[in-house]
């Protein structure tokens, strides 16, 4: 299926000069939603997974969908100060300045195979982010999936050091 039909261009959305990869009309339209959950894990079809794992808000809507497709555990990755439970951090760089992510301490239990997805990569960081929380924790990282990659922007680059799946490419 080609969904790349299903991303909407959105000009200089959330300041100027950037475009912005609009998913809602992937959402919308339930083929394409489902197709994109199957793919995202058929990426993965051969590796073991325990869990999946997301960052709000956009990663939860793919990440629930594969953590269900195949029939693992789902773990949130929030911002600071929105779990509930005892967690630990990571600190990561944006364009400019830094930015934190946050996991429970129990979501991951030692030597399990943790699968991240996203809707986006971009610069690299938050899923690097991600991928730091989970080992800090005895985790291994299977891979990450992105719905849509921005090959422009290089973050593939800065995860070399896991298996990358991504379904849209714009270069």
């Amino acid at each position: 299926m080609d969904i790349k039909k299903f991303i909407r261009d959105i000009p200089d959305f959330p300041k100027p000069g950037i475009i912005f990869k609009d998913i809602t009309p992937l959402l919308l339209d339930p083929d394409a939603f489902g197709w994109t959950i199957e793919a995202l894990a058929r990426g993965f079809a051969w590796d073991r997974i325990d869990k999946v794992a997301s960052v709000e808000a956009r990663g939860f809507i793919f990440g629930a969908g594969v953590a269900r497709y195949l029939k693992v555990g789902f773990i949130p990755i929030r911002k600071p100060g929105k779990l509930p439970y005892q967690t630990i951090a990571e600190e990561y760089e944006l364009e400019y300045g830094t930015d934190r992510l946050e996991i429970h301490t129990d979501a991951v239990k030692a030597g399990e195979g943790i699968l991240i997805i996203d809707d986006l990569l971009a610069t690299g960081g938050t899923a690097l982010a991600t991928a730091h929380l989970v080992e800090k924790l005895g985790g291994r990282v299977v891979g990450i999936g992105f719905v849509i990659e921005l090959a422009f922007l290089k973050g593939r680059e800065k995860l070399k050091d896991y298996k990358i799946h991504t379904l849209i490419k714009f270069t």
